[in-house]
């Protein structure tokens, strides 16, 4: 049975109750728009089947904190606006939803992002092999923008003062010059953080190893990350980066899962497990040792989520589709397993950390429309946030959102979670004469953009997919793009609109690991059973990743000619590097919601989430709560 525990306005946290829609009685009302119906057909409602577990996901968002317990049987959530201080929503979410006596609590944050993005990171140092020192400078000397020659690259995070080398070098076969510490500048004393990242590191850490232990005694109460601790991994300035920008934030997040450790003590709730980046958990202590890791802690628990729903609705194949108030997150399910990779660009910096194939883009309910200077309708990336929040929220908002569009299509109910009452008359005065049905299509042409990125681009067939759909706001939409994607079904989970809290109750503890070759395949000898191998054909600069396994060769001729249209088996192969993983399964976890059926035009009210149902889609529940919407039904 699914709970419900919000905020009441002006009020503290509510006990949670039943919603009314669960049992049936949500309201029912002719809309004035596409013909809706606020209220579903409700068939008998199903039984419960969790596991026996009392487990706590929270995940804070940049609009609301969402939270999911799942106790003996039942999940109940909860719904609560973000604050500036995010550690007191995680406290707020939990009292909200009666999280206590809890055998797990699991968090996901995107404080780590927001830092990197906003460039609130601590002051850092760099310090690498002597005569390298315009690394993180020199870059790649790629283009910021493959057809704009004038666009610049985002500012190194550390200034070109404060990168340093030391004497001492490393090559391929070993030690080419003896390490001289007494070549080591003195660092400035207001330094937060520095970051360590000598060549070849990757192979023979020795020379890194004294450079960092050396800092350390230097500098005891800054933040040292060296490249072999985080990525140690071949490409130097990738490396670099990865390292500088773990050194960044390391401090920042620090200060933040302390706090959190502290307001959760105060509470009485266990200290947090963290999401990291590849949808594993990692212990505060290890999140804030190495920042970079929980870069995507957010996104990355919908993922797990959505994977897990569409796991026992019997779908193996889905696009994850998660619209909240800021941004909008999409990721392709193959075979049951999230798509992963290894490196990524954030905040323009690479990043080459394992994490999950996320593609995000700065729309969302919140995301505020505006019109550019040649008049055309834009959507985003700024939000309008949980405050003011969209004009319709009553809170003092005056710029149009695409929330606000909504509510004048008819597809929003007069109330949402939390109790947040909706002013019509509001929305109108600020959309003024911009046409709803058309903020409505520039977002969702946006969307349709993004799931495109991790879709078509990557040599999948969206035809194939199912497209799971949650977030505050990400049922509203789903219909309309599976459409315009040539998708023909559409599965809405029962909790959509915290199904991130969720993910990170059902999430594995996972913690990954890298070991570099870069040598022929012929000669590296025994290899993993489990994990990840990183291969290309000699003389190629990129490689691609293929399960290990037997006939580990032709599979990986096989992938390449997927890839590229041809494979070359008489060429010799070379192994860049192994990937594998330690997973500590998470709790047996089951679900169910209330049993639904729906057909277009119609608007359903879920946890903390509102569907809308276009003419021609139609579907119910399964046995899990989850509503299958079919196209042509």
């Amino acid at each position: 049975m699914l709970l419900h525990g919000g905020t009441l306005p002006g009020g503290g946290a509510e006990r949670a109750e039943p919603l009314a829609q669960l049992h049936g009685r949500g309201a029912v009302a002719q809309a004035e728009a596409d013909e809706a119906v606020h209220g579903c057909d409700t068939l008998p409602p199903s039984r419960d089947e969790n596991a026996r577990v009392r487990a706590l996901g929270i995940d804070v968002g940049g609009t609301f904190t969402d939270a999911v317990l799942v106790l003996d049987g039942e999940v109940r959530i909860a719904k609560v606006p973000t604050q500036r201080a995010q550690e007191r929503s995680v406290v707020a979410a939990a009292a909200a939803v009666g999280g206590e006596n809890l055998e797990r609590f699991t968090h996901g944050t995107t404080i780590a992002t927001n830092a990197l993005l906003e460039r609130r990171g601590a002051r850092t140092a760099f310090v690498t092999s002597a005569g390298f020192e315009h690394l993180l400078h020199l870059r790649r000397q790629t283009r910021a923008h493959l057809y704009r020659p004038c666009a610049r690259h985002p500012e190194p995070l550390v200034p070109l003062e404060r990168c340093v080398g030391v004497a001492g070098r490393i090559g391929r076969e070993g030690e080419l010059e003896p390490l001289d510490l007494g070549s080591l500048s003195e660092l400035d004393s207001e330094t937060e953080a520095v970051a360590v990242c000598l060549l070849f590191a990757f192979r023979d850490d020795r020379h890194e190893h004294a450079v960092a232990s050396e800092l350390r005694r230097r500098h005891p109460d800054a933040h040292i990350v060296a490249s072999h601790e985080v990525a140690p991994e071949f490409r130097e300035y990738e490396r670099a980066s990865t390292t500088v920008v773990d050194a960044y934030l390391g401090p920042v997040l620090a200060r933040y899962l302390h706090a959190l450790a502290d307001a959760c003590g105060a509470a009485g709730l266990p200290s947090p497990l963290v999401m990291r980046s590849s949808g594993g958990l990692a212990t505060l202590d290890e999140a804030a040792e190495h920042a970079a890791f929980a870069l995507l802690s957010g996104p990355a628990a919908g993922v797990v989520g959505a994977a897990r729903i569409a796991s026992l609705a019997g779908f193996e194949n889905v696009l994850s589709f998660d619209m909240g108030g800021t941004s909008t997150d999409v990721c392709a399910i193959v075979a049951g397993e999230a798509r992963r990779e290894h490196e990524r660009v954030v905040g323009g910096f690479p990043i080459r950390l394992p994490t999950l194939a996320v593609h995000t883009v700065g729309a969302g309910g919140g995301s505020i429309v505006w019109q550019d200077s040649g008049g055309a309708v834009r959507v985003g990336p700024e939000s309008a946030g949980s405050d003011p929040g969209p004009a319709c929220y009553g809170h003092g908002g005056e710029r149009p959102t695409v929330t606000d569009a909504n509510l004048l299509l008819g597809r929003l109910p007069g109330e949402l979670p939390g109790g947040i009452e909706l002013d019509t008359e509001a929305a109108e005065i600020a959309l003024g004469t911009l046409d709803p049905e058309a903020v409505v299509e520039i977002v969702n042409a946006e969307m349709v953009g993004a799931l495109r990125v991790v879709s078509v681009e990557q040599g999948l067939d969206p035809r194939d997919f199912a497209l799971v759909a949650f977030g505050g706001a990400g049922p509203l939409h789903a219909c309309s793009l599976a459409e315009e994607l040539g998708m023909s079904t559409v599965l809405v989970p029962a909790a959509a609109g915290v199904l991130s809290a969720l993910g990170l109750v059902a999430a594995d503890e996972r913690r990954d690991a890298v070991r570099s070759y870069v040598a022929p395949l012929d000669v590296v000898g025994e290899l993993p059973e489990e994990g990840e191998a990183d291969l290309r054909y000699a003389g190629q600069s990129f490689e691609l990743t293929v399960t290990l396994g037997p006939w580990l060769a032709e599979r990986f001729h096989g992938a390449h000619e997927q890839r590229y249209g041809y494979a070359d088996r008489a060429r010799q192969l070379e192994l860049v590097a192994i990937r594998t993983a330690e997973i500590r399964s998470a709790p047996a976890i089951d679900v169910s919601g209330p049993a639904r059926a729906a057909r277009g035009p119609q608007v359903l009210e879920l946890e903390g989430a509102t569907a809308w149902v276009p003419a021609g889609w139609a579907g119910k529940t399964d046995p899990h709560g989850t509503l299958v919407l079919r196209r042509g039904v």
